[in-house]
């Protein structure tokens, strides 16, 4: 069993890794877009596109690299008592608050697949079941949603990378939680 966490975590830290160095590059893209709305609205006509597409990156730049920033330890942490406390305790401390951010993210991953499914043109209750019946032909793609603005972009691709975020997310924060009882056990990691 112990094998078996220790190359679940190698794994997982591994792509959270990768994926995270990546996405900190979107903070250029980020800024490319809002510098050429700047461009844009000072010497030719504004672009619609470029506040939602702001919008789009800042997600997948926030939810991409949210995993690597929990491998990091660099997420916000009340540091009031904890800093002072011996390994074996944040060890039992963590391990405990784990559990929340578990559960917590398993909602938002059902909710990212629901909105999804319905970004999709899913209007059933079963959005899992649709995502199967697609990958089967079971199921077909109906009318896809689209963003009020004026723009009008598809929905549908920024709520794949939340479906995405959210689960490597829960990933790492499983990957936390063996890793906290390794701590427990003794282990070295």
């Amino acid at each position: 069993m112990l094998g078996v966490m220790h190359g679940f975590i190698r794994t997982v830290d591994a792509v959270n890794y990768r994926i995270g160095r990546v996405a900190m590059y979107g903070i250029f893209v980020l800024m490319g877009v809002l510098l050429w709305s700047s461009i844009s609205k000072t010497f030719f006509l504004p672009s619609l596109w470029t506040l939602e597409m702001a919008q789009f990156v800042m997600v997948g730049y926030y939810i991409l690299g949210g995993p690597y920033s929990i491998q990091l330890g660099s997420n916000v942490r009340m540091d009031l008592l904890y800093g002072e406390w011996s390994t074996r305790k944040k060890a039992w401390f963590d391990l405990f608050t784990v559990l929340f951010l578990i559960f917590y993210l398993c909602v938002l991953l059902y909710g990212a697949v629901s909105s999804t499914a319905y970004s999709l043109g899913y209007w059933g209750t079963e959005p899992f079941s649709y995502f199967g019946g697609l990958i089967t032909g079971a199921e077909e793609v109906g009318r896809l949603e689209r963003s009020p603005s004026a723009w009008r972009p598809y929905m549908w691709p920024i709520k794949a990378i939340m479906i995405l975020g959210m689960f490597l997310m829960l990933l790492q924060c499983i990957s936390e939680l063996f890793k906290d009882v390794l701590r427990l056990k003794g282990e070295i990691i």
